[in-house]
């Protein structure tokens, strides 16, 4: 270590005037200020014995006053030079520069290292001629030019460089060596250099005799030769060669491409592929990926692989071989890494790591592994091994191998390959994270979405569903068939905005709304009202903001077979196509209404007549919006597949996907296509009551009659006393006028009473003595289920009966 200037000010100590070998002075000290080591240079130095030091406060050796208030200031750093004033063993005050560097206690925290030159007299010995002997033995070429612009120094480098003796050159101009564009510029920046008396560069290529410009080619700089007084006196021209920093600007470019190239795509081979690809030629001859067998269904795989040999699957490889030779390299077979092997040297170590063929542990893995025959068929000679980990995870391994280029792998180039290895394993690590909540999202998306669709005689149903293939995830769209009252069916599909768990989890809870709201008959304006409302709260409760839900968007449609009538209402969402039992085909304008999370702005209802087989197509936006094009082109494709007549439905929903259809979509599609139907007018029978309570049995009389002429007689028992508890509560506690109507859909017998009052009934629990509340509970447990409905003016009140038993 070089002795410190003496501080300006100061004057050696005498002890130093005589001239003695140099030595270190070494010293340790906690944290706390205790001298925990004492070196011999320090005992020479000061002369206090180890003894007499060690275990002691350090502040008892300062001589000076502010000494401890230095050392407090240097607490704080994790380095400090500085004069010290210390006090001899005899009593004599001693400056001396030091040097104090904070270093690991080997486990015990952190302590000071102090370190100082002593001994040696002022100059070298024998020092005198270095600086001639470094200028002609410098390995860059270097030249010294006068006020002339001539050259009067050379070195060897550059006669080497020039191909010129110095005696040669002495006196001649650059441009008179080396006749070369380069040359007259670097001369015109040597006179720069006198009259700035600043350094310049010389761009450009030096003219160095024999040069290959593949190799990086040569580059200079001038620097002045000052005399007394600051006046430049010559001109100093240096040479470097510029292979390294070609080496440099090729590394920094293949990593810019790998940050391009690397993690396209969510896919796992995908990835480890391009990390092959990019590496080969560029980097090296032959790449091998080898990824551990990670459990894809837990939420973090483990630290690394597991089990002895450690068994990996080759995912990729890439080399400059021909086809025939590369066969050696080939995908999808397990490897098993020994130990102890480079790889699982390197596994374990959790660094990267450079070999050559010559290293004799390295040497034996390869004769021996079945795994590593590659290195050995191929003539491969040197080898960087890389662990492929990301946040603390070990995901495999990466090998680079050389064997058409000569020249083995450098520092920087182990560097370089845990760069790709790197983002590669983030890559990885991505569409393992991604693989994984996609399939989470897709099994809660189909858990949520209805597995089969109800049976029932209003209409014939068939749907699609297709999930994203982006890296947005699954979406939130849902569909839903759902019997009302009445033989009525109402169909919904609806759109979530978003993607992943969180709109599958929201499509859920909106799909669960909805079908609650149906239950209560609500018209499609007011469903969609409250579910407006639910969508707000929702908001406001994940994220605090309202308008966090804007953009999802519903449909409602409610189809009666009796009255052929469809009602429908849209949130947002795209109009339903009808096609018509002619092929016509054509959008219902259904008032388009505002996205559900707006909250305040009313909804509106349509109602449409439908001739029996005509087809209802609800749909999503994600088919429209699946082709490249405008939406007019898309509607035009969707036209054209449904005017094609077809008797099965899921025909037809196959023709629409495949029209509008031409790769993965980049949002989820929800398709529903019904086929209405109507109900035969003797399936339905209706009677004006009048209000007076003698008319109950008539009305009994009109439902036996009306069974025995559908052939149900044995429901007759318990369809007279429905039908008196229904007409009784209308008589006693609604106005008229009163109508009853029965419905025969199928297995299903639907007894209707309808009043003009809009009073609801409620059913209760009767006590012992009470004369009434018994009625609506003895429906409840006759029919396999009962409810009220409002219309405009007054309510119905419905039981429905189950005739499988009957």
């Amino acid at each position: 270590m070089e002795r410190l200037p003496t501080p300006p000010g100061e004057r050696p100590e005498e002890a130093d005037a005589v001239v003695e070998a140099a030595y270190t002075a070494t010293a340790t000290v906690s944290a706390q200020g205790v001298v925990t080591g004492w070196s011999e240079g320090a005992r020479r130095l000061l002369g206090y014995e180890s003894s007499q030091v060690v275990g002691g406060p350090a502040g008892r050796l300062l001589a000076d006053e502010g000494g401890a208030g230095e050392w407090e200031e240097a607490a704080g750093r994790g380095r400090w030079s500085g004069w010290v004033g210390l006090r001899h063993q005899d009593g004599r005050r001693v400056r001396l520069g030091v040097l104090a560097h904070r270093v690991a206690a080997g486990g015990q925290g952190v302590e000071w290292l102090v370190v100082s030159a002593a001994g040696g007299g002022p100059g070298v010995p024998g020092g005198e001629g270095w600086g001639d002997q470094a200028f002609a033995q410098a390995p860059c070429p270097f030249a010294v030019f006068d006020g002339g612009l001539r050259l009067v120094r050379a070195n060897a480098g550059m006669e080497r460089a020039l191909s010129f003796a110095e005696g040669e050159m002495r006196g001649l101009r650059l441009p008179e060596i080396a006749p070369a564009a380069a040359s007259e510029e670097a001369e015109g920046k040597m006179r720069l250099v006198f009259e700035t008396g600043e350094p310049q560069p010389v761009e450009g290529s030096f003219p160095v005799a024999g040069s290959e410009p593949q190799g990086g080619g040569w580059s200079a700089s001038l620097a002045p030769l000052t005399g007394p007084g600051g006046r430049v006196r010559a001109v100093c021209l240096a040479v470097h060669h510029r292979a390294d920093e070609h080496l440099v600007r090729q590394r920094m470019l293949l990593l810019n491409d790998a940050g391009a190239r690397i993690g396209t795509s969510l896919d796992i081979v995908h990835t480890a592929q391009e990390l092959a690809d990019i590496a080969v030629p560029r980097l090296a001859d032959h790449v091998v990926v080898d990824l551990c067998d990670l459990p894809q269904h837990a939420e973090e795989p483990a630290a690394g692989p597991s089990g002895r040999p450690l068994a990996m699957h080759r995912t990729a490889v890439r080399s400059v071989l021909d086809e025939g030779s590369g066969a050696l390299l080939t995908v999808g077979e397990t490897v098993a890494y020994p130990e102890p092997s480079p790889v699982a040297e390197c596994l374990e170590q959790e660094r990267g790591a450079r070999y050559a063929a010559a290293d004799s542990a390295f040497a034996r893995w390869v004769a021996g592994d079945p795994g590593a025959a590659w290195i050995r068929e191929t003539g491969t000679h040197a080898v960087m091994v890389v662990p492929m980990r990301t946040r603390g995870i070990t995901l495999g391994v990466a090998l680079f191998g050389r064997s058409r280029r000569a020249e083995p792998f450098e520092v920087d180039d182990l560097w370089l390959a845990e760069e790709l290895t790197a983002r590669a394993a983030a890559g990885i690590h991505n569409a393992r994270r991604y693989t994984r909540e996609r399939t989470t999202t897709m099994t809660l998306q189909r858990s949520l979405l209805p597995h089969s669709l109800p049976d029932q005689a209003a209409l014939e149903v068939a749907s699609r569903y297709l999930p994203a293939g982006s890296r947005a995830g699954v979406g939130g769209d849902w569909f839903d068939v759902i019997p009302l009252s009445g033989a009525r069916v109402a169909l919904v599909v609806g759109d979530v905005v978003g993607h992943g768990i969180r709109a599958s989890a929201t499509m859920g809870q909106l799909r669960t709304a909805v079908r609650t709201l149906a239950d209560v008959d609500l018209p499609p304006d007011e469903l969609l009202t409250h579910l407006d409302d639910l969508v707000i709260r929702l908001s406001a409760d994940e994220t605090g903001a309202e308008s966090a839900g804007i953009g999802t968007t519903c449909l409602y449609a409610v189809y009666d077979p009796v009255s052929r009538r469809c009602t429908l209402a849209r949130a947002g969402h795209p109009p339903p196509a009808v096609v018509t039992p002619d092929a016509a085909v054509y959008l219902l304008d259904v008032p388009p209404g505002p996205p559900l999370g707006l909250g305040g702005l009313p909804f509106e209802t349509i109602e449409t007549e439908l001739p029996e087989d005509s087809l209802i197509v609800l749909y999503t936006d994600g088919l429209l919006e699946a082709r490249e094009g405008d939406i007019d082109e898309a509607l035009d494709r969707m036209f054209t597949a449904l005017a094609h007549p077809a008797s099965a439905l899921d025909t037809i929903c196959d023709r629409v996907l495949a029209a509008l259809l031409t790769h993965r979509p980049d949002d989820d599609i929800a398709l529903l296509i019904a086929r209405t139907r109507v109900l035969d007018t003797d399936r339905v029978a209706a009677w004006d009551l009048a209000s007076d309570p003698a008319i109950v049995s008539e009305a009994r009389r009109h439902a036996t009659g009306q069974l025995a002429a559908w052939g149900l007689t044995d429901a007759a028992f318990i369809t007279e006393l429905i039908v008196s508890e229904l007409v009784t509560n209308a008589i006693r506690y609604g106005r008229p006028p009163i109508q009853m109507r029965m419905i025969h859909e199928n297995t299903t017998l639907i007894c209707e009473v309808s009043d003009s009052s809009s009073t609801t009934p409620h059913m209760r629990r009767a006590r012992t003595f009470d004369e009434g509340g018994r009625g609506l509970l003895l429906v409840a447990q006759l029919a396999e289920r009962w409810g009220t409905r409002h219309a405009p003016t007054g309510k119905t009140i419905w039981a429905e009966q189950s005739l499988t038993g009957a």
